[in-house]
């Protein structure tokens, strides 16, 4: 007789979060996003803020007996961290600050096993934007496909054709660094 595995439970509500884990033929047993004050410290770097809200947010609502993931994107040109665009005018803004730059992606991801064993890590990606014209940064702005994204964009979206080349992990890029996540899981004996 087997012993029913812990359950899953995604602190997150992004459907890219979900549609990443069943690739990897995961299916959470649950989801419960968590509602957490996401600003960054005084100070804070775009990677120790990454991987600070992935930790908080699987704390937040982690309980015994189960497996708890969370995942954050924090996307920076250098020191300097890009908003989750709350709107059309800030894509406008953070694609204007892109258009043919490169930037980094840096995906944090914090797994809380039944026990309370604690995994964090956090992946950097670079992404290089060509340069945009401002047709671009409009069309794409007034779409609204950038709203809610860390840096404005989506990568599987609309924004695709503006990047030049990846160096890193493309499903970090989208939202989850599903390498790390089933290596995560598997470390704490979730398959």
């Amino acid at each position: 007789m087997t012993t029913p595995r812990a359950p899953l439970v995604l602190a997150s509500a992004s459907p890219r979060r979900l549609d990443l884990l069943a690739q990897a033929g995961l299916r959470p047993d649950e989801i419960k996003p968590a509602d957490i004050d996401e600003s960054p410290r005084k100070e804070e770097t775009p990677r120790a803020l990454a991987e600070r809200l992935a930790r908080e947010k699987a704390l937040a609502v982690h309980a015994p007996g189960q497996f708890t993931l969370a995942g954050d994107t924090v996307v920076a040109l250098g020191r300097r961290m890009l908003p989750k665009a709350g709107d059309a005018q800030q894509v406008r803004a953070c694609l204007e600050m892109m258009s043919g730059r490169a930037h980094q992606v840096l995906s944090g991801l914090a797994l809380v096993g039944p026990d309370g064993r604690e995994s964090v890590r956090v992946v950097t990606s670079r992404v290089v934007f060509k340069r945009l014209t401002p047709e671009e940064i409009e069309r794409y702005a007034t779409e609204g496909d950038g709203v809610g994204k860390a840096g404005g964009y989506a990568i599987q979206g609309g924004a695709a054709p503006f990047i030049k080349r990846i160096n890193g992990s493309y499903t970090a890029i989208v939202g989850l660094p599903l390498y790390e996540a089933v290596s995560m899981l598997d470390g704490l004996g979730y398959r």
